[in-house]
């Protein structure tokens, strides 16, 4: 597998965004750096959600107006109505991201409406991003499995991912909210996507909570996704869904790319060290396999090559 794969870094938005205890900017500010500083290339960097509803981004505007932006490095942040669009364009954003789910009892939960209300909502939010000239993306929650009503049909992910293409969303991330996927039902999902919106534009979201998250990316890139989100240290949840434990680590997934023979243009050393540098940070264990090996001991991946000394 030869080609090059693009990683989402999420860790400074998802990943950072229910932590109990008040994580500074100052400390979100150098994480982010840390990140492109390792290679990434597009960082998921704040969220203008309500600080009501989601008090560790109510620093939004100031980590985004004193971010050191990076040549060729996306930075979206999240927006959930115009109210947030305005501000994230107040505040410097050139790149926002939306979200929806798939399921009716997700959204009712998340943002008191359903999937068409919330579709709706967003429709003046990408038009208006569009017309200002800012790049856009959109995530397509519960895209396997909903904590409130079980099984979301396929049809349904289907349907709404193409809604959010046809707004002018130029990338749409499916996400599995609760890590309930299996290679079989994630390749099977992303097939069907890919018959309405072109594989190239499709990303491919993944919670490690039942340990499949791994597996589930390889079968979506046998498939033909090359867009991956993943957060650093396996950091993250959601903070809708009881139980639903944190994100593929960004440093497990890249040691799987490059085994793979993917390029991905990250220095794994690096990046490990940034997740061992969160941890230390937060004052957490690591959860992610990389972050728990000491420097220089990553060794070899699957096919032989040498990572660290």
């Amino acid at each position: 597998m030869k080609d090059a794969v693009r990683v989402v870094e999420v860790g400074a938005r998802d990943g950072l965004q229910n932590e109990a205890a008040h994580v500074p900017a100052a400390v979100k500010l150098e994480l982010i750096e840390r990140l492109a500083a390792a290679g990434l290339r597009t960082i998921e960097a704040t969220s203008f959600v309500s600080p009501r509803w989601v008090p560790q981004m109510a620093d939004a505007p100031e980590v985004l107006a004193r971010l050191p932006r990076r040549p060729g490095v996306r930075y979206p942040v999240l927006v959930p109505n115009l109210q947030g669009l305005e501000r994230a364009i107040q505040a410097g954003a050139r790149e926002i991201a939306v979200f929806t789910a798939a399921s009716d009892a997700f959204n009712r939960r998340n943002i008191n409406c359903d999937v068409a209300g919330s579709l709706a909502r967003l429709q003046p939010v990408v038009a208006q991003a569009r017309a200002r000239g800012l790049w856009v993306r959109g995530y397509v929650s519960t895209a396997l499995g909903c904590p409130y009503q079980g099984v979301v049909a396929v049809a349904e992910v289907v349907r709404v991912a193409a809604r959010l293409a046809e707004m002018g969303c130029e990338e749409i991330s499916l996400g599995d909210t609760i890590g309930v996927g299996t290679p079989r039902a994630a390749r099977d999902m992303l097939r069907a996507v890919a018959e309405a919106v072109p594989m190239a534009h499709l990303a491919v979201h993944f919670h490690d909570t039942r340990g499949q998250a791994l597996a589930n990316v390889y079968a979506c890139l046998e498939e033909g996704c090359r867009i991956v989100d993943a957060s650093v240290a396996g950091l993250g949840g959601c903070p809708y869904a009881a139980g639903a434990s944190g994100n593929l680590a960004s440093e497990d997934l890249v040691y799987m790319l490059q085994g793979l023979g993917c390029e991905t243009g990250i220095d794994l050393e690096a990046l490990a060290a940034v997740a061992r540098w969160i941890n230390a940070r937060l004052h957490r264990s690591p959860v992610s396999r990389l972050a728990r090996l000491p420097p220089g001991k990553i060794f070899l991946n699957p096919r032989g090559e040498r990572h660290g000394a």
